[in-house]
């Protein structure tokens, strides 16, 4: 599975329900259990098989974003900063990147998914996740 941008982000970013400047963003760990629907997952409620583990918090950590136009290319980018989680004992096959409301799953909005291409693991050492870029194309 490849890494994706949820149909719903681009739906909300031009509705307003997202606005990736100024809004709060979260990233959350999943198992290989989670398989993404780019058209159907809407809401982190969708978002099933999160990461357990010690050092892990469930719902994730906060990320900052930053969106960057170019109007050579006809793109818009979101660069998701790395996120880390010390002390942790986890294993994640990838991460979802969602706007956090700060209350109920059902009512986050999920941005985008990105799959590591296989397990990757941490045992009582902390567990890093680079920064995640995803481009928006208009061509």
């Amino acid at each position: 599975m490849a890494s994706l941008i949820y149909d719903s982000a681009l739906f909300d970013m031009v509705t307003g329900a997202v606005d990736a400047d100024t809004d709060t963003f979260k990233v959350m760990l999943v198992t290989s259990g989670y398989i993404p629907s780019k058209g159907g997952d809407l809401k982190r409620s969708a978002v099933t098989s999160e990461a357990t583990g010690t050092g892990y918090t469930a719902g994730g950590v906060s990320v900052a974003c930053t969106v960057t136009k170019n109007t050579t290319a006809h793109t818009i980018t979101l660069s998701f900063a790395a996120a880390s989680w010390a002390t942790s004992t986890i294993t994640a096959r990838g991460a979802v990147y969602f706007k956090s409301r700060g209350g109920a799953s059902s009512a986050d909005e999920l941005i985008g998914y990105d799959d590591f291409g296989s397990n990757i693991s941490s045992t009582g050492g902390t567990f890093s996740i680079a920064a995640t870029t995803l481009t928006i194309t208009n061509s």
